[in-house]
This record gives C-alpha cells, structure tokens and sequence, in this order.
C-alpha cells in the first residue's frame, strides 16, 4: 500500500474521533459544566484525588502496608510545619510509626476501589432486576419489588454490617485484608441494589411500550436483547446520577464500617480505618492521626457529591 493510502486511511480512521470529540464539546452537558466553576473545581479536586490514589507510591515516602518499612521509634510525630516536627513526615505519624501523608495516599486506593466497585456490583444487580421486573412484570415484577420493599425498611449500614458479621461468623479470624475487602464489596453492593432497581424498572415499563421495542419483539428478537440492546441505553441517564452519588454513599459506609471495627484491618487501613485509629489519640493531644484522614475523606465525599447534583440537573431537559 503506498504512502498517500496510508495517510487516507488513517486520516479516515481519526475523522470519527475528532467527530465525535466535537461533538461531545458542543453538547449542552459540556455547556453546562463549563458554565458552573465549582463543578469544575469539584471535577479537577476528584481527579487529583483519583490521580493520587493511583500514583500513591511515587509520593509516598513509605509503604505503609508494609511493616518493615515502619520503626516505632518514629510513631507520633508532629506534622512538619511545628515545632516537634521532623523531615520526611509533612503531616506526621501515627502510633506505629506511618507517615500520615502515605497512609492516607494507600487508604484513599482502598477507600476508592471499595466504593467503586461496591457501586458496580449494586449497579450491575440492580439494574439486571429493574429490568426483569419492569420487562416481564407479573409475579415477577411484584416478588422483586416486595423484596426491595422490604430491604428499603432498613438503613443500607444495617444491612452492610449484617452482611459482614454473617461473614465473619462463617469465616471467622480467616479472612485476609483482600477477602475483607470482598465482603465491603459485597455489604455494599447488597445494600444500594434497590435504587437501580425502581428506577429502571419505572423506564422500563414506560420503554417497553413504545414502538421500537415492538418492532425488535415483531422480528423476533429475544427478550435478553430488547432489554440490554434497546430499552437499557434509554435509561442510563438516571443510572448515572445514581452512581455518582451512591459513590460517595458507598466510600461514606465503607468509613463507616471500617471506624466501627467492622471494615479493613489495620494492617491495610483505608481511610475510615485511619479514623477509628486516630481517634484514639485524639484527647491526647495527636490531633493530626484523625484530622488529615478526616479532612481528605470529607473533600472526596464532598467533591463527588457535588459532581453527582451537577450531573442530575445536567440530565434533566426541564432544568437546562
């Protein structure tokens, strides 16, 4: 193939890149988030926290999961800027000896990785039941719903401490810091799965009605396909106001759990272990042990929260 094929070709292959990159520049969602500073503050602080949790070991000046890496000679040191301060410990230590700074690097990834995919877990289990329910309806639909009835008549941490100490009953001091972590995941998932759930199943039901969905059951298409292929895409809309703040729900009761005792051990603490462990030395007078994981767990919450509002109002046509 010559020269001037290949720059047609992959001149071709960029046009619907940059097409589309246009596009979504000029939509009225990026209008509107153009329009609103502190959503764009709020979308570049939960980047840099994203960016951070990733590259945690290029400013960690220790692993602090690590405990050859920590010397209790080293434990309650003040932050930097005091007078007890001491290099290379900016925000201070802990009791064991962790720099305050790196630990909350490594527990920001925990506390980030639990919420994400405790938020793809309900995600996924509630969106599969939203649309069996609203597509099939019947029994079907009024057995789902009753169950999500029910588990609404409970707080979601309820429900995520009693899937945790079902766990820890059957498997009792075996768990590991990774198999906790699962059963965050799954104390999570289990707790948020109904909001997805009834929303999808009201676009459902609303959805199935319409002419396209006809035609696709008029050709012969199965049910699995209408639903994923045709009816899911018309309300991923709601889906994605849901999990922007169920987020910030599922990071605030992994914290949660995790203060209570309930959450990642201390060998491998996310931010809500932090917490509960700098809480102890509060009345001490190591103010900084709770202070900085609280105040970077707060700024996360806060920033995904207000992207999730932003992005609800974004979504809806009668507010634009």
């Amino acid at each position: 193939m010559s020269d001037a094929a290949l720059s047609h070709k992959a001149a071709s292959n960029r046009a619907p890149t940059a097409g589309l990159m246009r596009r979504a520049l000029d939509s009225d969602i990026f209008y509107s988030f153009r329009r609103s500073r502190l959503t764009m503050v709020a979308a570049a602080v939960t980047l840099l926290f994203f960016l951070l949790a990733i590259a945690a070991p290029l400013f960690a000046v220790q692993n602090p999961f690590d405990p050859a890496q920590l010397q209790l000679i080293n434990s309650r040191i003040a932050p930097l800027w005091t007078a007890d301060g001491q290099t290379p410990f900016l925000l201070g230590t802990d009791e064991q000896g962790r720099d305050v700074l790196s630990a909350i690097l490594y527990g920001l990834r925990i506390s980030l990785i639990v919420g994400i995919l405790g938020v793809v877990f309900s995600g996924a289990l509630g969106i599969g039941m939203g649309l069996i329910a609203g597509y099939f309806g019947g029994a079907i639909d009024a057995l789902i719903m009753r169950i999500a009835d029910v588990q609404l008549t409970f707080p979601a941490i309820l429900i995520a401490l009693l899937v945790n100490g079902v766990a820890k009953s059957l498997f009792g001091n075996r768990l590991e810091a990774m198999s906790m972590l699962g059963v965050l995941v799954l104390a999570i998932g289990l707790s948020f799965w109904v909001q997805y759930a009834r929303t999808v199943r009201g676009s459902v039901m609303v959805e199935k009605n319409k002419d396209y969905v006809a035609a696709a059951q008029l050709i012969g298409l199965p049910a699995p396909v209408i639903m994923l292929r045709h009816v899911l895409p018309n309300t991923m809309g709601p889906i994605l106001v849901i999990a922007t703040i169920n987020l910030a729900l599922a990071i605030i009761t992994e914290a949660t759990l995790s203060f209570l005792g309930a959450g990642m051990p201390d060998t491998m603490p996310s931010l809500g272990t932090l917490i509960r462990i700098g809480n102890n030395y509060l009345f001490a007078g190591e103010w900084w042990i709770v202070a900085f994981p609280g105040i970077a767990l707060a700024a996360l919450i806060l920033s995904i929260n207000l992207l999730g509002d932003w992005l609800r109002d974004a979504l809806n046509p009668k507010l634009r």
